[in-house]
């Protein structure tokens, strides 16, 4: 399957970060001593909540309107998310000089949505469901390019120069865990990962309700759910996930699981509460099975990629006594 995008390969993530390097920010590496201690392991936080608009989509976002055709880029972008993709392409298209049109469900992130709006582009609403019909239907009238949130080969290695750096700053690990949504990071992460540390199993983690990317993986076709998913991580609520995605995670993922909403939030209040670091519920996700123990990662090194920081500040009403 992975033979049909002969583009996707652990160098070309190389080739990526070449590119991306004075353009991205190089993000931190975060431990904890009582989650050390807690899991056994040595585990190494990769923080893209630090990366330019809050998350590691600007990686893929960047890389992807930097390769654009000029005739193409001169007529202008669109693309579909509920929010960290939007404010990516939002704020590459604007480094670029290129016009960008977002598509964003109607219950997106508030704070995601003004900023998607704040960096410049034109933000249409929509529903969940119909999000990509409306980016196809508007695509085709003014000549827009779309760019796909994670089925789209510039953007797979682009997201997995997080990866790529991680490994970088840290050297080899023996896990890698990344939260999946439409696969577009985790397809990026286990290609830097067969480039930077082979032995290194990563692992793809979704909610409970949102599932279809591990049932795909098991069965090695796409499969659809009948419903976006219902979880507090609302960067990963995706219905199905990319082909290109599935057949780079076909070849190159270890395991994919899954965590609870209770898991999910066990892990976010830790990393707020004892890591003192804002981090959005996807991120905490990776952790989940991990902190919940779940995952035996005892005497391992372990890498949790955080990927992102983008939720709504307290109303003023929580600072009044």
């Amino acid at each position: 399957m992975a033979e049909s995008y002969p583009e996707l390969t652990p160098a070309n993530v190389g080739v990526a970060m070449d590119l991306l390097r004075g353009v991205v920010n190089q993000t931190p590496v975060m431990t904890s001593s009582t989650l050390d201690a807690r899991v056994g392991g040595s585990v190494f936080l990769k923080c893209e909540n630090f990366q330019k608009i809050g998350a590691f989509k600007f990686r893929g976002a960047y890389h992807a309107l930097s390769k654009l055709d000029p005739k193409l880029a001169a007529k202008g972008v669109i693309a579909h998310s509920s929010g960290n993709h939007a404010q990516g392409v939002a704020l590459a298209a604007k480094m670029l000089g290129i016009q960008a049109t977002i598509v964003m469900p109607e219950d997106s992130t508030p704070v995601k949505m003004a900023a998607t709006a704040g960096y410049g582009a034109t933000v249409v609403k929509s529903t969940a469901r119909e999000r990509e019909q409306v980016s196809a239907e508007l695509a085709a009238k003014h000549g827009y390019t779309l760019i796909h949130p994670y089925d789209n080969s510039d953007i797979i290695l682009g997201q997995g120069t997080a990866a790529w750096e991680l490994f970088d700053q840290i050297g080899e690990l023996d896990y890698l865990f990344v939260p999946t949504g439409g696969g577009g990071l985790t397809a990026g992460c286990a290609l830097a990962a067969a480039a930077k540390s082979p032995s290194c199993k990563v692992i793809g983690v979704e909610p409970v309700s949102g599932d279809d990317a591990g049932r795909s993986w098991r069965s090695c076709e796409v499969v659809s759910l009948d419903r976006v998913p219902d979880t507090m991580a609302d960067g990963v609520r995706t219905r199905f996930i990319g082909e290109r995605n599935l057949a780079v995670m076909l070849e190159h993922v270890a395991d994919m699981t899954t965590a609870t909403e209770d898991q999910i939030l066990e892990a976010l209040q830790f990393i707020w509460s004892r890591m003192k670091v804002i981090v959005e519920p996807s991120s905490a996700l990776a952790l989940a099975p991990v902190l919940s123990g779940n995952y035996d990662v005892q005497n391992s090194r372990v890498g949790i990629l955080i990927s992102g920081g983008n939720v709504n500040v307290p109303g003023e009403e929580m600072f009044i006594s």
